[in-house]
């Protein structure tokens, strides 16, 4: 099974986050990961990773690095997670 995270907005905080990212989902699942300019592809055993558990381990790590006030996960396609940067209404 392949699961793709979308990365394309996060991507502007640095390489440096997104290695993090993928080091990160790598020791949590304990499967293989892969990275591409946009995304993040997790490749594992049929379903040894769930959809539900690497949105839970993207909002960890987003709030482990101070970033769940800027940035949330929300569900793509089929086996697509996307990080998107919030929209932040301007106070008058």
């Amino acid at each position: 099974m392949e699961m793709r995270i979308d990365i394309s907005e996060l991507k502007d905080e640095g390489s440096d986050l997104i290695k993090e990212l993928a080091n990160f989902l790598e020791e949590k699942t304990g499967v293989e990961v892969k990275k591409e300019t946009n995304e993040i592809i997790v490749k594992g055993e049929e379903e040894s990773v769930s959809k539900k558990y690497l949105r839970v381990l993207l909002k960890k790590f987003l709030h482990k690095n101070e970033l769940r006030e800027s940035f949330r996960v929300i569900g793509g396609k089929e086996n697509t997670l996307t990080v998107k940067e919030k929209k932040i209404e301007e106070e008058e």
